[in-house]
């Protein structure tokens, strides 16, 4: 991800499923036109003593003009992964937004152990906040 407006990591522990989430400016428009191109960076750490699988998410983003944009789909790019106890999995995407500011929110489906017993794990919250940034790229 860039370095620009990259944000502090920010955790969220689900018993013994840790997901690490970050966010970031990719790219902001020039004179007010285009969009506003957001990275955002997930680690998934399965830290239990059984094998889970990352069957699927459902996420939103809803920006400061009240357009919500979702993701409720299998797999990650097509992925279906299994983490054994101690492994972790990473997955970044871009989102596209005509806003300066938004909020990305949602969970992940999970099967656990030999009994593939669901679970949904909460995902961090990110804020997509272009700041100064913005004004500077409309002015």
């Amino acid at each position: 991800m860039s370095d620009s407006l990259n944000e502090e990591m920010v955790v969220v522990e689900n018993g013994d499923v840790v997901v690490t989430g970050g966010s970031s400016l990719v790219d902001s428009p020039v004179c007010g036109r285009g969009d506003f191109l957001w990275g955002y960076y997930f680690c998934i750490e399965n830290n239990s003593d059984e094998n889970i699988t990352l069957v699927g998410k459902d996420w939103n983003i809803t920006d400061d003009s009240g357009r919500s944009f979702s993701d409720n789909s299998e797999g990650f790019s097509g992925e279906i992964p299994e983490l054994a106890p101690g492994e972790y999995f990473e997955f970044s995407a871009t989102a596209p937004l005509k806003a300066a500011h938004a909020v990305f929110y949602g969970s992940c489906r999970i099967l656990k152990g030999a009994a593939k017993i669901a679970e949904n794990i909460r995902l961090p919250i990110l804020t997509f906040d272009a700041g100064q940034r913005a004004a500077a790229a409309v002015n």
